[in-house]
């Protein structure tokens, strides 16, 4: 397999990493302030940058408008807007809008694609994914008590969703729910598109998340859909087909996800190494960088980035070439393993800033807030664990019976 970077991708690379450092990074003091008022019209300046310079949407289809980025392309560049929270927003190539967008090219109808995915890809509007529910584990996605029951050209819908990520100013939600409640517990669910202003649509509120609630595109609200009556022609791709289309947005959405994480990794690291090369800790002059525990949490920190990414980047090499089905055990890998790796690079480089890491004067409080949560959403650590561990001794009890 060959993971070498063609001279376009080098060059919009640069032009990307130079962007995050120039026009968005000077803008995170104030982001980290909260205020999102000031910062959104500042991101929103910056949104019409990156259109003019033609990098809008670097994953998505080149006919709505994006770029049309291969998977392993946007990985890369995935990486170097993780830098900072703002850099796929300001691409937008941001969760949930990129996955709604998949979703809606794959499976969408025309009219579906004209009045929902050309607009979202051109920015026009943001959405929601409503999957998650308040009392159900969110790592088993064929638990799922809201309903959508048929009434004559309509569905009616019902249910309490939790972490629907951005649905404070979204046009839409993508919502799943129960609509064969008698099949197979796999096809028992669809996915239904719900315009935000339909009555029966209550955003409850913007959870906080370890005390930051959030607003607009940076929060995550608690939906309740209460008798929410949207027209059958709303269902995306067929019905029963929900558990299908959400692993359909979820395997390339972890490649997605975990080079956001080493991008954030990467991040953390520059900032760990320049403090600890930085902060005098005695009267000699002596830095923090002259302590042996603190070069090997660097070692250590770049020893495994450098696997995890190799490790993400394979995955992704198997999907595009063999697909989701077959980089199976490759997706669970990466995804508690870039995890874990994010939530350690992250402590130390904290832990190097001392109190410092812990205000807002620099992003790695935020990053130690926000990415916690890495191991959680998506599959839990533990799930992905038990999965990988299941699939690797299946193969050795087939051995041991031959």
């Amino acid at each position: 397999m060959d993971f070498t970077v063609s001279e376009k991708m080098q060059v919009i690379l640069e032009m990307i990493n130079e962007f995050v450092d120039r026009e968005l990074i000077p803008l995170e003091p104030a982001f980290l302030a909260g205020r999102e008022s000031e910062v959104l019209a500042e991101l929103e300046q910056r949104q019409r940058m990156v259109k003019q310079m033609e990098l809008w949407g670097p994953c998505h289809p080149m006919e709505y408008g994006g770029m049309g980025l291969s998977l392993m392309e946007h990985a890369l560049v995935s990486e170097v807007l993780g830098r900072t929270p703002m850099g796929h927003f300001v691409f937008w190539c941001q969760a949930p809008d990129v996955g709604n967008i998949e979703l809606l090219h794959q499976f969408g109808t025309r009219e579906q694609k004209e009045t929902y995915l050309r607009p979202l890809v051109a920015g026009s509007i943001r959405s929601c994914f409503s999957m998650t529910e308040v009392s159900l584990a969110g790592s088993n996605p064929v638990m799922m008590d809201t309903t959508a029951v048929k009434d004559g050209d309509d569905y009616v819908i019902n249910g309490r969703k939790w972490y629907t990520s951005s649905a404070d100013g979204a046009a839409f939600a993508i919502v799943m729910a129960k609509t064969n409640p008698q099949a197979d517990p796999y096809h028992q669910a669809s996915m239904i598109i719900v315009p935000c202003e339909t009555e029966g649509f209550n955003l409850v509120r913007n959870i906080p998340v370890m005390g930051h609630t959030g607003s607009g595109y940076f929060s995550h609200a608690e939906i309740y859909y209460q008798n929410c009556r949207v027209p059958r022609k709303n269902l995306l791709g067929e019905e029963g087909d929900g558990f299908v289309l959400a692993q359909e947005r979820l395997g390339p959405g972890r490649i997605h996800h975990c080079m956001r994480w080493l991008g954030i990794c990467r991040r953390a690291f520059d900032l760990m190494c320049a403090r600890a090369s930085e902060r005098v800790i005695a009267l000699n002059g002596q830095t923090l960088a002259s302590k042996q525990i603190v070069q090997a949490w660097i070692a250590e920190c770049a020893a495994e980035i450098q696997a995890a990414r190799l490790m993400v980047l394979h995955a992704a090499w198997r999907i595009e070439n063999e697909g989701a089905k077959a980089a199976r055990q490759d997706i669970s890998l990466i995804k508690f393993k870039v995890a874990n790796v994010l939530q350690m690079v992250v402590d130390r480089a904290l832990q190097v800033h001392g109190g410092l890491g812990m205000t807002d004067d620099t992003v790695l409080a935020y990053f130690f807030r926000h990415e916690r949560a890495a191991r959680i959403y998506d599959g839990a650590d533990e799930v992905h664990k038990s999965s990988v561990a299941k699939q690797i001794l299946k193969r050795y009890e087939v051995a041991s019976r031959n």
